[in-house]
C-alpha cells in the first residue's frame, strides 16, 4: 500500500508503493524463476552483489526500502528475466489454444446441462459461504502454520471448529504471533459485525459487474476497463497491481500479465473464478474458457490454470446433480495434466483420502509444496483441493480445513467456504453460527454494492446465469 518510508542515508522520505517498484520486484521474480525452472543464478548474483536483497518471505517489500539507485540494474535483470524461456513451456502451455489441446475435456467439451430447480438458493448460499470461509481466515493470514496452531490451541478451538478469538490466548503468544492487524478489529469472534471488506469479495463483485455491462462473451479488455472504471488502485495486490500499472502504462493484455510481473503464478485470478461458474451453472467447459479470458489479463501458466479449476468445478457444483468430489473431478478436467497445479491437485486429493487426520495432510502438503510463496497458486489449490475432499461436503470441516492449512487463508477459506456452500443448496442449510454474524451485509468499495445483502447479490447472480 503507498506510504511513507525514510530514505537511504537518512534523506527526505520517499513515496513506497509496494508491489510495482522494480527493487521490490525483483527477489520475487528471482524466485518464480527457480519455481518454473529457469536459471536465476547470474541475476542473483548480480543483484546481490550490488547490494540488492533477496525477497521477503512473507510481504511484498522489505520494511527497509532498497537503494533507488539500484532500480536500473532492477529493471534490467527483470527484462533479462523474463525473456528466458521456461522448460516446462510443453506441459504448461500459455494459450487457450494450447490448453484445450492439453486437456481432453476442454477440446470436445460436453453439452451443457440444465440445472436443477433452486439455483437462486444456491448461489445465495454460495455467496454466504464465500463471505464465511473469508472471514475466518482473515485475522490469522499472513501467519505461519505453527502460529495458526498455537493461537487456536490456545483458545481451545483445536482441531479448527469456529472463529478466532484472543479469548484465553496468552499475551506472550499475541505478540509472537500477532493477528492480521487490517483483519483483527473485524474478525475476530468478538468483533465481527457483518462482512467487512476484502479482495476475496471485491473481485466477484467486480465479475457481477463484468457479465452485467459485457455479457458473457465479454473479453479480457472488457475485464480491464470494469477495473480501470470501478476498481480504485489501492484495492489491488500482487498481480493485479502489477496488471494496474501496465494498463496505465499502455500496454495491453496478455502483455499486462508478463511484464515485470513475479506475481503472475500467484493466486488472484483463482479468487476471481467463481462468478464464472455461478453464470454457467451445468457449463464447466464455458466457465473455464470465461475464466481463461479474466485471468488472462492478470497471471499466467499455474496462476491461470487455478481459476480455470475453480470456474470449472464451480459450473458443476452449480447444477445441484454432484457432489464435492464430482465437482472438482470436472474442474481437474480443464487444468493440463502434466502442469504443476494438476500434480499439486491430485496429490492433495490423494493425501486427504489416504490421511484420516487432516492435520497430517498439511504436513504433507508443506513438506512437499512448503518452497513456494505463500501466495502461490500450486500450494494453495492444493490445499483447497485437500481441504473439499477431506471435508466430503461438511460446510464446518471445509472452511475449517482450508483456513488451518495455512498459506493463503482468507482466500482459500473464500474458494472453499463458496463451493462447499453451493454444494448445500441454501443458505438455510449452513450453520447460523457461521451465517448469524454476517448479518446479510457486505461492506465493499465497489461502487453501488456497499452494505448490500447476500440474498439481493443472489438475485442478480441468478440474472446473469440466465442471460444467453
Amino acid at each position: 500500500m503507498p506510504g511513507p518510508g525514510p530514505a537511504p542515508g537518512g534523506g527526505p522520505a520517499l513515496l513506497r508503493v509496494t508491489w510495482v517498484q522494480p527493487e521490490d520486484l525483483i527477489g520475487h521474480e528471482l524466485r518464480q524463476a527457480a519455481e518454473d525452472g529457469r536459471d536465476p543464478a547470474p541475476a542473483r548474483r548480480a543483484w546481490l552483489a550490488a547490494g540488492g536483497h533477496p525477497a521477503p518471505e512473507r510481504a511484498g517489500a522489505r520494511a527497509v526500502p532498497a537503494d533507488p539507485g539500484l532500480r536500473a540494474l532492477a529493471c534490467r535483470l527483470l527484462d533479462e528475466l523474463g525473456a528466458q524461456p521456461s522448460p516446462l513451456a510443453a506441459a504448461e502451455p500459455a494459450s487457450w489454444a494450447g490448453v484445450r489441446a492439453a486437456c481432453p475435456a476442454a477440446a470436445a467439451p460436453r453439452p451443457p446441462r440444465s440445472p436443477a430447480a433452486g439455483l437462486p438458493a444456491r448461489l445465495e448460499a454460495a455467496w454466504v459461504g464465500r463471505a464465511a470461509g473469508c472471514l475466518l481466515g482473515k485475522p490469522v493470514e499472513k501467519l505461519p502454520l505453527e502460529g495458526i496452531r498455537a493461537l487456536a490451541r490456545a483458545a481451545g478451538n483445536w482441531p479448527l471448529d469456529g472463529w478466532f478469538s484472543a479469548h484465553g490466548v496468552p499475551p506472550e503468544l499475541l505478540a509472537a504471533y500477532p493477528w492480521n492487524r487490517r483483519s483483527a478489529p473485524t474478525s475476530l469472534a468478538e468483533n465481527i459485525d457483518g462482512m467487512p471488506e476484502d479482495d476475496d469479495l471485491n473481485f466477484p463483485l467486480l465479475g457481477l459487474l463484468l457479465l452485467q455491462r459485457y455479457g458473457k462473451a465479454f473479453t479480457t479488455a472488457d475485464v480491464a476497463r470494469v477495473w480501470l472504471d470501478e476498481l480504485p488502485a489501492g484495492r489491488t495486490f500482487t498481480a493485479e497491481r502489477v496488471a494496474y500499472r501496465n494498463l496505465l502504462l499502455g500496454l495491453e493484455p496478455p502483455a499486462t500479465a508478463t511484464r515485470r510481473n513475479p506475481f503472475r503464478e500467484w493466486i488472484g485470478a483463482l479468487i476471481r473464478a467463481d462468478v464464472h461458474g455461478w453464470t454457467r451453472p451445468g457449463d464447466p467447459a464455458g466457465a473455464a474458457a470465461a475464466a481463461y479470458r479474466d485471468a488472462a489479463l492478470t497471471h499466467t501458466g499455474n496462476g491461470v490454470y487455478a481459476a480455470l479449476f475453480v470456474a470449472a468445478a464451480t459450473a458443476e457444483a452449480a447444477a445441484g446433480r454432484t457432489d464435492v468430489h464430482g465437482a472438482l473431478r470436472a474442474g481437474l478436467d480443464f487444468v493440463p495434466p502434466r502442469s504443476r497445479l494438476a500434480e499439486a491437485v491430485r496429490h492433495g486429493i490423494g493425501a486427504a483420502r489416504e490421511e484420516p487426520c487432516f492435520e497430517a495432510v498439511v504436513d504433507r502438503l508443506h513438506a512437499r509444496y512448503g518452497h513456494y510463496h505463500w501466495v502461490h497458486a500450486v500450494p494453495n489449490t492444493a490445499l483447497i483441493a485437500a481441504a473439499l475432499t477431506h471435508a466430503d461436503g461438511d460446510f464446518t470441516r471445509s472452511v475449517c480445513h482450508a483456513v488451518s492449512g495455512g498459506w493463503d487463508t482468507d482466500s482459500n477459506g473464500a474458494t472453499a467456504g463458496a463451493l462447499a456452500g453451493i454444494l448445500a443448496g441454501a443458505p438455510g442449510k449452513l450453520p447460523e453460527r457461521w451465517t448469524a454474524p454476517l448479518r446479510n451485509r457486505l461492506a465493499t468499495s465497489v461502487a453501488g454494492f456497499d452494505g448490500i445483502g447476500f440474498d439481493t447479490l443472489a438475485h442478480l447472480t441468478a440474472q446473469e446465469a440466465a442471460r444467453s
